[in-house]
């Protein structure tokens, strides 16, 4: 087992196909309305005019494939009243659903907005790394299923010390809020974090992680 297991994706092999997310929701028979893994579309520039009157564009376009991220800090774990939001002995954050009473604190507090209600059960679910298939050896079922091997996790001081790797980008919040397990390799048009170049182009699709 990873001392830290963390997520790693490569922004500029991602096509946005949301594979991902699907594998996750057949891995854990998830409801319609919990997603515990997104795909942000994120878009962004425009037609220019030079001042010779012709037009230049600096359109762009990239997806963020996002969940839980295990956080070294985790302002889940701070915010919840009743400890059932948890991080195990390797790092991995979990929700212990007899000691949930769905107050929903840690939904409000964590940036990434990781943590999902299910009304049917009335209490947090989250990613857990798909904790039993790294017990057995395997891998999350997100990596697993991604068509083009952008999504990868490993240990994070290894996946961190690789070079070109970057730990924040629009539109993502500043990773020193909490310390994610989550490195990228960036895209080509790369947006630095709280830019306001971009948008999210599929509110509709995550809950929004600004």
């Amino acid at each position: 087992m990873l001392k830290r297991p963390a997520f790693f994706l490569d922004v500029q092999r991602c096509t946005g196909c949301k594979t991902c997310m699907i594998a996750c929701r057949d891995k854990h028979n998830l409801p319609p309305d919990v997603r515990w893994r997104r795909v942000v579309e994120f878009v962004g520039g425009a037609w220019k005019i030079q001042p010779d009157g012709t037009y230049f564009q600096d359109v762009f376009a990239y997806y963020l494939s996002i969940s839980c991220n295990h956080c070294r800090n985790p302002v889940c774990v701070a915010a919840c009243p009743t400890t059932a939001m948890h991080q195990d002995e390797f790092g991995i954050v979990r929700v212990d659903p007899d000691k949930c009473v769905g107050c929903r604190y840690c939904e409000w507090v964590c940036p990434y907005s990781a943590p999902q209600f299910d009304a049917v059960s009335g209490s947090m679910t989250k990613c857990d790394f798909c904790r039993d298939d790294l017990l057995e050896g395997g891998v999350p079922a997100c990596v697993a299923a991604c068509p083009t091997r952008a999504l990868q996790f490993g240990e994070y001081d290894q996946l961190a010390a690789e070079p070109g790797i970057v730990h924040n980008m629009a539109p993502l919040p500043p990773d020193d809020l909490t310390e994610p397990g989550f490195v990228l390799a960036a895209h080509r048009d790369v947006c630095p974090a709280k830019t306001c170049r971009g948008r999210i182009a599929n509110p509709e699709e995550v809950i929004d992680v600004e």
